[in-house]
């Protein structure tokens, strides 16, 4: 991820691996933008700071009030995981 302004505050393709979440650990943007997806697709979608952050800063990478930008690439959802429809909502 990173900032409107470009500064990269999080990178899995830097890390060489696939981040993996579930529902309860993702910030509400996600949540909506997620169930959208289909396997495969990959997205880039701006999320308002009340769909982030909101007024709480992240560490020192990402202050508060942040409009956030991700380049998400849906590789799999998990078949068995139960809690995805939960944000389906």
């Amino acid at each position: 991820g990173k900032l409107v302004d470009g500064t990269e505050f999080d990178s899995s393709y830097g890390r060489g691996e696939p981040a993996l979440f579930t529902p309860r650990d993702m910030i509400r943007g996600w949540q909506i933008v997620l169930p959208l997806m289909a396997e495969g697709e990959r997205w880039e979608v701006v999320i308002p700071s009340e769909l982030g952050y909101g007024a709480a800063p992240v560490g020192e990478k990402i202050p508060s009030h942040s409009t956030l930008v991700f380049e998400i690439h849906l590789l799999e959802v998990d078949p068995k995981f139960e809690g995805f429809e939960m944000i389906k909502m």
